[in-house]
């Protein structure tokens, strides 16, 4: 049976979460981008802007009430929330909450935070967001959250999110246009790179990095990079994705001048999956390695070789490859001595039983 193993991104080496137990919050937000045809597979096609309330219902009463299956992509790979409530059973969180960055449906029967925040519009035509507003509400949020366990995981659900991070990241002057990942195995990059380009068309040198943000980015990045900012002043928070995260970082990085704060950074830890990592596709070291500072950053191996349910073979293939916090969730659980087995076990036992 393959082991869990949690890496250093930058050296290889062995590496961890803090032991304990931390609180999980999903950042869940909709940008209409997501509605361009072919762009993202995270979800059921036609009904991709409700994966994230799919997602934030299913992590937290491993139920579904806003329709009546888990977003999976067209293949059949289901959600990588799986991952994450199969953790949450084998070693609950200290709590799981959502975070309402603009849904089109409220999910039910959760613990969620609203910040009267819209969904954002397609970044073709201009997000129409109030960045600087959105970045003032996380950091308020990360002023004012009262930590449960020892720190905190925060995840996302933002279906063509890598999208929207790319075109932020090309705003703010950061030279890593083919580096983000995508949840195809084969990624629609001509879609993608259209896309992003019709976006940037939007923004000009005058323009300060809020102006910019308010029209090519989306609610999920602004707010997280706001949260992080106050946050890690008080507790360590690990950034549980992929490049989306990694764009976070970035944001952070460049508005931490605009708003005169330091960042903490020695409190950041950027968690996703082997698949990510390892992907030939996007390249989430060198986006790392844009930043002021060298971030703590891991990965952790996880394997659905020996599976009995076939198509979660094709995550090791590279489909979905991340999101709703899966590489945090299983550098968790490694970290609490959980074996690639039992998360396995029930992640079979949870499909079994839908």
């Amino acid at each position: 049976m393959p082991s869990l193993k949690t890496y250093n991104i930058f050296t290889n080496e062995i590496d961890s979460l803090p032991a304990g137990k931390a609180d999980f919050l999903l950042a869940a937000s909709v940008t209409k981008t997501c509605e361009i045809k072919g762009i993202t597979q995270a979800g059921i096609p036609g009904k991709i802007p409700l994966t994230p309330t799919l997602d934030a219902e299913f992590i937290t009463t491993q139920k579904l009430f806003s329709m009546p299956e888990l977003a999976e992509t067209p293949n059949g790979v289901p959600t990588p929330a799986l991952i994450t409530r199969a953790v949450h059973n084998v070693n609950p969180f200290s709590t799981i909450e959502i975070l309402n960055l603009g849904l089109i449906v409220t999910p039910e029967q959760t613990r969620l935070h609203n910040f009267d925040i819209a969904p954002s519009n397609s970044i073709v035509e201009g997000a129409n967001i109030n960045a600087k507003e959105i970045f003032r509400k996380g950091m308020t949020f990360g002023k004012e959250y009262e930590l449960k366990g020892s720190y905190l995981i925060l995840g996302e659900s933002t279906p063509s999110g890598t999208t929207t991070a790319t075109a932020s990241a090309l705003a703010l002057g950061y030279d890593c246009a083919n580096d983000f990942s995508s949840s195809f195995l084969d990624s629609p990059d001509s879609i993608k790179r259209a896309t992003v380009n019709a976006a940037l068309s939007l923004i000009n040198d005058d323009m300060d990095n809020f102006e910019k943000l308010s029209l090519l980015s989306d609610n999920m990045l602004i707010f997280c990079a706001g949260f992080l900012l106050e946050a890690t002043r008080r507790f360590h928070v690990v950034l549980a994705g992929g490049t989306q995260m990694a764009a976070c970082l970035l944001i952070a990085d460049s508005l931490k001048e605009d708003v005169l704060m330091r960042l903490k950074s020695e409190n950041i830890t950027l968690a996703t999956t082997g698949w990510v990592v390892n992907d030939k596709r996007s390249d989430i070291k060198h986006i790392l390695s844009l930043l002021s500072y060298i971030p703590h950053a891991i990965y952790t191996d996880f394997s659905f070789a020996n599976a009995e349910i076939a198509v979660l073979k094709k995550y090791d293939d590279g489909e979905a490859k991340e999101g709703v916090g899966a590489g945090a969730c299983l550098a968790y659980a490694k970290a609490n001595n959980l074996t690639n087995e039992a998360v396995l076990n029930e992640i079979e036992l949870i499909m079994y039983s839908m």
